[in-house]
């Protein structure tokens, strides 16, 4: 074990860690504010700033967990960095613009004059959408091993259009959370809808994935590793009927466990992103690069883990400490 620890076999598996989990908080944390995004096109006028109000205080906390992830495979695994990157260059550069479109429009939204709000609350729709695909679209290319026969283009357009209505749905559940009468009715309703269109998405994935790779399929389905296996998948389900349950009968009586949806959609998501984990370890990029072998030198990598655990707290604690000031419900949207 010492040995281990002094050769710093370790680091890469780390820094794998702590760049899945980045990727996993910015897609439950963004996700829900790129779905208001995406949501917002479907309100009354009136109900728009509200929606706005709810995502105000920690869109820019959120977007924070993107940069560190892909910080991290930048510094930690560079040949990966190179290697996806140039895979999925117009994608990212897509979502990039999509991205600053949207922050711009959330900006001038509240500069502009209300005859003229409506343009920025279409263009933040705008740039919240093409946000969304252009990710999913990258999701799905990723997944497939970045196949650019048509089959494989149809495919990451499918789950680009499932991520995004993923998105939505762990949105309007966000809205149900922080709103009240009918705006939170109308996100009950939009919920019910993208819930089905999220699981057409997690099921093709789940297909798909082990079908492209004999070795992903072996992980899977071998016994008696399988029987280890099965509580991921027994559990998402379970999570995801009990999601269905809920939304059928809410809003229930005084706002009671309005807070119930998004913590079970956050359980999908978590589960999710824990079977596609397993299915694509040890690779980094499938089938193609491992993790130890995309890793920086260890000596690097010990450099690298010291600046890591300074600011991976200083974010967390930034982001409980938001969340903590602005807990409750949304209020009127004020810029006085």
């Amino acid at each position: 074990m010492q040995q281990v620890f002094a050769d710093g076999n370790w680091l890469p598996y780390a820094f794998a860690f702590l760049m899945g989990l980045s990727v996993l908080i910015y897609t439950a944390l963004d996700g829900y504010d790129l779905g208001v995004g995406m949501l917002i096109d479907n309100a009354h006028w009136h109900e728009k700033d509200r929606m706005i109000a709810s995502i105000g205080p920690f869109w820019d906390a959120n977007e924070t967990w993107l940069i560190l992830g892909v910080g991290l495979l930048l510094v930690a695994f560079p040949a990966a960095h190179g290697l996806i990157l140039t895979e999925l260059y117009l994608p990212v550069a897509i979502m990039l613009f999509g991205l600053i479109f949207r922050g711009v429009a959330f900006d001038f939204r509240s500069k502009a004059p209300y005859q003229q709000k409506w343009r920025w609350n279409n263009r933040f729709f705008y740039g919240s959408l093409l946000t969304a695909l252009a990710q999913g679209y990258m999701l799905g290319f990723y997944v497939i091993g970045f196949d650019r026969s048509w089959a494989g283009i149809l495919f990451s357009c499918l789950i680009a259009v499932a991520l995004a209505s993923a998105y939505c749905l762990i949105g309007a559940c966000w809205l149900i959370m922080k709103c009240e009468g009918g705006l939170q009715e109308k996100a009950v309703k939009w919920a019910r809808y993208h819930l089905v269109n999220s699981v057409v998405g997690l099921v093709a994935v789940s297909v798909v994935t082990p079908l492209i790779s004999d070795r992903i399929y072996d992980k899977w389905f071998s016994f008696p590793a399988m029987l280890a296996l099965v509580p991921i998948p027994v559990t998402t389900g379970l999570l995801v009927i009990g999601l269905f349950l809920v939304l059928r009968h809410m809003p229930f009586p005084r706002d009671r466990y309005c807070w119930l949806p998004f913590a079970l959609t956050i359980g999908v998501y978590v589960f999710s992103f824990v079977g596609l984990g397993y299915s694509f370890f040890p690779y980094i990029v499938p089938e193609q690069m491992t993790i130890t072998e995309a890793a920086a030198a260890p000596a690097s990598l010990r450099i690298i883990l010291a600046g890591a655990l300074i600011v991976l707290p200083v974010l967390i604690c930034y982001t409980a400490l938001a969340y903590f000031v602005f807990r409750g419900k949304a209020t009127e949207l004020r810029y006085d």
